[in-house]
């Protein structure tokens, strides 16, 4: 398994950035929060497993869109609580397929389950 190297630069005024071999994300104040990344991280992952059970089933769709919402919990350590995925599929060939492709990505994804572990994960399908 590869190693995933993830660099952070920060000045003192919590401005700066994270990168990787392939690229560099603006972080902290006025940029990116850990939780945009986190929630971000989430439906990447899960797209990524999506895509790749839709592919082995040989089924088409025109695009996806997700809008994910989280909220941390009010006691220290202040981890998330509750994350809602609303995942919206454009010009799926075949729904009852799709269905069941998204309910297997839930179940695959990596980052899902790490997330599940400590927040309640709900998700919202739908068909354009």
């Amino acid at each position: 398994m590869a190693v995933e190297t993830v660099k952070l630069e920060f000045d003192n005024q919590y401005r700066g950035h994270m990168e990787v071999k392939n690229g560099k994300v603006p972080m902290g104040e006025g940029a990116m929060s850990p939780y945009n990344l986190l929630l971000g991280a989430l439906g990447g992952c899960l797209f990524h497993t999506f895509l790749d059970i839709v592919n082995k089933k040989r089924l088409t769709f025109n695009k996806v869109r997700m809008e994910i919402n989280g909220n941390k919990r009010t006691t220290v350590p202040t981890t998330l609580e509750n994350a809602h995925i609303k995942f919206i599929v454009e010009g799926a060939d075949n729904e009852k397929q799709f269905e069941k492709s998204v309910a297997l990505a839930e179940q695959y994804c990596s980052i899902h389950a790490t997330v599940a572990k400590v927040a309640n994960i709900t998700l919202e399908l739908s068909f354009e």
